[in-house]
């Protein structure tokens, strides 16, 4: 949520967490999720997930969406990844998000 108790757009939480440093994108591709800048695919499996944001559309179901915030275990690597959940998901981005561990306990903004 924004300060104002607003929830933030999709675009909102892309800029908040760029300037937290997650500057990649992450891409799904069948054998994992290939960042945008190097060309490297990595299995979802190894990746680290900082931050999990949920979206809903308000009138359109197919409005849903989630944002990942990940990470390499070396950090060497910050990026995001964005899919759609539901009737709109694809195949890759789904397999994707299946693979992601998330730790439970750790908080998901909505």
């Amino acid at each position: 949520m924004t300060d104002r108790g607003r929830m933030e757009t999709l675009g909102e939480a892309m800029a908040r967490l760029e300037g937290l440093g997650f500057r990649d994108g992450f891409h799904p591709r069948p054998e994992g999720l290939l960042v945008s800048g190097d060309g490297v695919a990595h299995a979802p499996e190894e990746l680290v997930v900082e931050e999990v944001v949920r979206f809903e559309g308000t009138s359109d179901p197919e409005d849903e969406a989630v944002l990942f915030a990940l990470r390499t275990r070396d950090d060497a690597v910050r990026g995001t990844f964005v899919t759609a959940y539901g009737t709109s998901a694809d195949a890759d981005g789904a397999a994707a998000m299946r693979r992601l561990c998330v730790v439970p306990g750790r908080a998901a903004r909505r």
